[in-house]
Formats: C-alpha cells, structure tokens, sequence
C-alpha cells in the first residue's frame, strides 16, 4: 500500500474519533468519496493500526445507528419550515 494511502487512512479514522464525524462529513472535509472513506477506515486502517481502526469503527457504528433519528430530524425542519 502506498504511503500517502496510510496517511489519509490515519488521519481521517483522527479526525472521525476526535469530532464524531459521519463518513460523509469525512468524506467532504478531505475532499473524498464516501466509499474511499468507509474503504480506508474499515478495511486498510485494520492492517495498518488494529486499535485505531477499532475507535473509528465504533464511532461509526454509533453513527450509523443514530442515523435514522438524524434524518427524521432533518425532514421534521424541512417542512416546519414550510408551514
């Protein structure tokens, strides 16, 4: 795997535990797809720093359970919005 491959990997697994990032919010930050995300978080951060990729796993797994609220939330201000 290429350096700057794990770098990005390392630095968006930090920046997903530090500001409980969603994979898009990562994905827009650093200027990436959301599949390149999920792809280094989850599959290359595993070989490259087991315990790192265990934090951002959970953050995301908190993430993706939350999420049906979050767009509840979001389409209940839309059309409050609208009224």
């Amino acid at each position: 795997m290429k350096s700057y491959i794990e770098e990005r990997a390392i630095e968006l697994a930090n920046y997903i535990i530090e500001s409980k990032s969603t994979v898009r919010a990562a994905a827009k930050k650093f200027g990436i797809s959301k599949s390149t995300v999920h792809k280094d978080v989850t599959d290359r951060l595993l070989q490259i720093n087991p315990t790192l990729a265990e934090a951002a796993k959970a953050v995301l797994d908190t993430n993706k359970a939350e999420r049906h609220i979050r767009g509840g939330l979001a389409t209940k201000a839309k059309y409050k919005g609208q009224a």
